[in-house]
């Protein structure tokens, strides 16, 4: 897997540029959690933030399920896709982990449940009783992130609606592949693994969908709303483009 570390690695430089142009827009626009007009970072538990902590990780599985299918299979429209799916949102990951970084905001809140910032704003001044520190990664870990602990799978949210999208069980976030998904991704070999790649991406990409609406309605960072609906209009775009490919291998998304 150290093509997913190289394609970590080089969104840094971009985490930084576009995280420091996103800081300075958000001292001068908007108001509430932390980034109003006085130029504050926004808050440990504001939209802004949570969905920064959640997408990352979100993000990480796409690449790893991508990096998996393209050593499973030799179909180049499917290798290729999954090549810019991995590229696109390795690059995301790096801005959201960057604007963390400059805001002085940890990668991981423990007592912080996945997806909690989606809910009501009522909800976002405190989240206790819901461990989530340690997180397992699957061994995947991006470089020069730190994010190490995060589990990429399973939660024991898993099954909740969060913020009007729901978990299945054994994942970690709405879309998310469970671990025993991921180890049929690796064993699976052809058009096997194409049909199933594509089938779970498709049901990441409508949970991170959902996310990505979620924050460009409550974001309060113009630049961070604006790539959320970047993300938006680019997954729906692709889940377009993975129903026809799975109509040309007999077979459909699943539920």
């Amino acid at each position: 897997m150290t093509r997913t570390y190289w394609a970590a690695g080089t969104a840094v430089l971009l985490a930084l540029l576009f995280a420091g142009a996103a800081t300075v827009t958000a001292a001068s626009d908007g108001d509430g959690d932390g980034s109003g007009p006085s130029g504050r970072a926004p808050g440990l538990h504001s939209p802004d933030a949570g969905f920064a902590r959640d997408m990352a990780v979100h993000h990480q599985q796409a690449v790893e399920m991508s990096f998996i299918v393209r050593d499973r299979t030799k179909d180049e429209p499917v290798r290729g896709l999954a090549y810019d799916i991995a590229n696109t949102q390795a690059n995301q990951r790096g801005m959201l982990l960057g604007w963390l970084d400059l805001w002085g905001l940890p990668k991981v809140v423990a007592d912080e449940p996945p997806m909690s910032w989606m809910g009501s704003a009522d909800q976002h001044g405190g989240h206790a009783g819901h461990g989530t520190s340690g997180h397992d990664t699957g061994g995947h870990e991006a470089a020069g992130h730190g994010t190490s602990g995060h589990d990429t799978s399973s939660h024991d949210t898993a099954g909740h609606d969060m913020g009007g999208a729901a978990a299945k069980p054994g994942a970690l976030m709405a879309g998310m592949a469970t671990k025993e998904e991921l180890a049929q991704l690796g064993a699976a070999e052809g058009r096997d693994a194409e049909v199933l790649y594509l089938q779970l991406m498709t049901d990441h990409h409508k949970g991170g969908v959902a996310m990505a609406q979620g924050c460009a309605t409550q974001c309060k960072t113009p630049a961070e709303r604006d790539l959320a609906r970047g993300m938006v209009e680019a997954q729906q775009s692709e889940l377009t483009l993975m129903a026809d490919m799975l109509k040309q291998r007999g077979a459909a998304p699943r539920g």
